[in-house]
């Protein structure tokens, strides 16, 4: 890579200039066909979805989106004169609103069960048509908020009336600004701190608008957006400060600016290029689970971590030749003259003193590392996969407010009710179906259950089961199964009538299902593909084998934060993120992809230091304590930043991404502080000469890949022997 530095550097302000050029048309391009973000539904073949496929060809109103206004009356009830006179004339102005299919009022015989019980609280339904514009929508949440006052209280919720916070820019800003700080307090120059965020924000800032265009061509959700800058701004300030830590190194020993850096790109942009490889091969390994929303942000995520790796091996050396000698100190240029690198000797400050306790207690340290590794991944055998909803939000929330009046005044099953597609070709189907509706009321679970009469030549029917428990319960996963399982074929035994059973609640639970399925499988692929890509960079079986189990146990802890966080609850209340709850379904399989990459990463330039120092001794134990003082510095920092900015998404008013927030960084710091800076080192200085046996014969079936360029000539005569240099994976 150095030919691409020496260009990149000769021709600094073209480079410069292609980068501002590029973001800018692609901004143009925005500007003139704006976004196309939206939910895509998953291509699994499931009850949910067919219940919902059939209510589509059936009935408009039933398949488009629906939701609920909901009022009560400070110290009265909503059958007052007055409470009923204003709201069912805001009711029939919603009703003649564009967009809107139909709207169920209480005060009709229709709706008569939409008060409660104590008079207290009422609803109604509003169903839009299938095509209704969002505009609409809004429109339609300005009327049923109009008459609200101080003894009138209305809050709307349900899935058309669902307000899905934007992506807070403080979020970045905050990242942005820690790291700086981290940074500069570290390496104490300005242009140390400034260069590699500088290098990430228009890696990022590229790919986001990008990923808007591509918006236009494949579905691909709103969340893709921040999900792309969390993880490109964290990768990209990582990759391009490894680059430049190393050209640091270099001018402080005496080479030019314009050496230096090609010296830096051919070895740390070797290794940054691998590392960013393997992000986005685990990325895209995602598309085999062949799930709609996931395979957009996959593909956003990737387009992010490709186009931030480019802008390190391009428009870094760049700037590296345009700031000079200035990417040192004052006092590191006043000392730089006359000023020879030693020979590494294994100490290195404070990583070199505990590089040398981690060679001296090996076992110990070792087995605590691991103890607290398994504490802090033990949720995860709790976890549970599902979507949250309004009953999740602070209770600041109008939707949230809405979720709890229904809760207490019907109960809360009817937040969620259950959506049964009923096919009756005949009238022995329909009479089945009346059967079902009696069955339905009488099991153990369900509050309610109702059919809307079916029309003239209509042959699907529509029965709405209200669960006595919440949306998200288990009980109510359980109630589904158990309707699925053993009622609904009862019913259907013997009849022409065919149930699916669908709805919001429903849909959740299937792709929960569905991807709880194929977690374990995608676990093990993740896997099994980074033992491969590790013996292929580092000529070693044992390297690769433990790198990967100590993968999953890094995965392992990330699913532990957020149960602990999100669906235990401990401490979202204090980060304002409402109350606990199941996991996004989506998050953990995005989380295995991203920690593989991420815990590649470190591996990368941790252990290819200590096969650099392999090659020139021979001796193990020296290699692995020099490859970790040496690199301890660089990974510990770059672990801070990406936690200063996977953290500061935590208060980004997104659950979602908050729920990747915690996630990856308490991972990160655990991966990089615990796993490759004790359990790594030690296990290796356990293993001594074996980390480094590969058959002869798996040796030169292997492809020859060199993670940080050409290795220097081996100076140990046991190496040259055992390794053919052309196979070397060294600096």
């Amino acid at each position: 890579m150095s030919p691409l530095a020496r260009w990149c550097h000769r021709h600094r302000l073209a480079v410069v200039l292609v980068w501002v050029g590029l973001l800018l048309a692609l901004g143009a391009g925005v500007g003139a066909a704006g976004s196309a973000f939206g939910d895509s539904p998953t291509s699994q073949d499931t009850d949910s979805a067919k219940a919902t496929a059939l209510l589509r060809q059936a009935s408009n109103s039933a398949a488009g989106k629906s939701g609920r206004v909901v009022w009560q009356v400070n110290g009265g009830e909503v059958t007052e004169p007055a409470a009923k006179q204003v709201m069912t004339r805001t009711l029939k102005e919603i009703a003649e609103a564009p967009g809107v299919a139909e709207v169920t009022s209480p005060y009709t015989p229709l709706g008569k069960g939409q008060i409660s019980k104590d008079g207290q609280t009422a609803y109604a339904s509003v169903a839009f048509d299938r095509e209704v514009e969002d505009t609409q929508v809004d429109h339609v949440k300005e009327i049923a908020t109009g008459p609200a006052s101080g003894t009138l209280h209305i809050a709307l919720n349900g899935q058309a009336f669902t307000v899905n916070p934007a992506p807070n820019p403080v979020a970045d800003v905050m990242g942005i600004a820690l790291a700086f700080i981290v940074l500069l307090f570290v390496f104490r120059a300005v242009w140390v701190a400034a260069l590699p965020i500088i290098t990430a924000i228009v890696g990022v800032g590229t790919s986001a608008v990008a990923v808007i265009l591509l918006s236009h061509v494949i579905t691909l959700s709103s969340t893709t957006l921040t999900l792309g800058s969390l993880i490109g701004l964290g990768v990209g300030i990582d990759y391009a400060l490894f680059i430049v830590n190393r050209h640091r190194t270099n001018l402080m020993a005496g080479m030019s600016v314009a050496e230096s850096a090609a010296k830096a790109l051919n070895t740390s942009g070797r290794a940054v290029v691998f590392a960013g490889l393997t992000v986005v091969v685990a990325l895209l390994g995602m598309l085999t689970l062949n799930v709609g929303i996931i395979n957009g942000m996959a593909i956003g995520a990737a387009i992010t971590v490709t186009l931030t790796v480019l802008a390190a091996i391009t428009l870094l050396p760049a700037l590296l030749g345009m700031i000079g000698p200035r990417v040192l100190g004052r006092k590191q240029r006043r000392e730089m003259s006359g000023w020879t690198r030693p020979r590494s000797s294994g100490r290195a400050g404070l990583w070199g003193r505990w590089a040398e306790r981690v060679q001296a207690r090996p076992k110990t340290l070792a087995l605590v590392a691991l103890a607290v590794l398994a504490a802090l991944a033990l949720p995860t055998l709790s976890l549970r996969l599902g979507a949250s909803d309004d009953g999740n939000l602070p209770t600041t929330s109008t939707n949230r407010q809405a979720y709890d009046m229904i809760a207490d005044g019907f109960g809360p099953g009817f937040n969620g009710p259950l959506v049964l597609a009923v096919q009756a070709p005949d009238a022995a189907g329909k009479a089945a179906e009346r059967k079902l509706v009696t069955a339905l009321e009488k099991v153990d679970g369900v509050a309610s259950a109702h059919s809307a009469p079916m029309k003239d030549g209509q042959t699907v029917g529509v029965v709405s089961v209200v669960p006595t428990t919440s949306p998200q319960s288990e009980a109510t996963s359980d109630l589904i199964h158990h309707l699925r399982d053993d009622v609904i074929p009862q019913a259907e035994q013997g009849t022409s009538m065919k149930v699916y059973v669908g709805g919001v609640t429903a849909s959740n639970d299937d792709f929960a299902s569905v991807l709880m399925g194929k977690l374990p499988v995608f676990v093990l692929v993740i896997a099994a593909l980074g033992f491969l890509l590790l013996t292929v960079a580092f000529r070693s079986l044992l390297i690769p084998a433990v790198g990967a189990l100590l993968n999953i146990l890094s995965i392992g802890v990330a699913f532990g934060a957020i149960v602990v966080v999100f669906q235990y609850g401990f401490g979202a209340g204090l980060l304002g993120l409402g109350a606990g709850g199941p996991i996004e379904s989506f998050v953990p399989i995005l989380v295995v992809g991203i920690m593989f990459g991420l815990s590649m990463d470190y591996q990368v330039f941790l252990v290819s230091r200590m096969r650099e120092e392999w090659a020139h001794t021979g001796d193990s134990h020296r290699a692995v304590r020099v490859g970790q003082a040496e690199t301890g510095k660089v990974i510990a920092v770059a672990a801070t930043i990406m936690v200063c900015v996977f953290g500061s998404f935590v208060f980004g008013g997104m659950r979602v991404i908050s729920e990747f927030g915690v996630s990856l960084a308490v991972a990160v710091a655990v991966d990089a502080l615990l796993i490759r800076m004790i359990v790594v080192p030690a296990l290796m200085h356990l293993c001594g000469r074996a980390n480094w046996w590969l058959p002869r014969r798996l040796d030169k079936a292997l492809p020859n890949v060199s993670v940080e360029g050409p290795a220097d000539e081996p100076t140990h005569p046991l190496y040259a022997v055992r390794e053919p240099e052309s196979s070397g994976l060294a600096n």
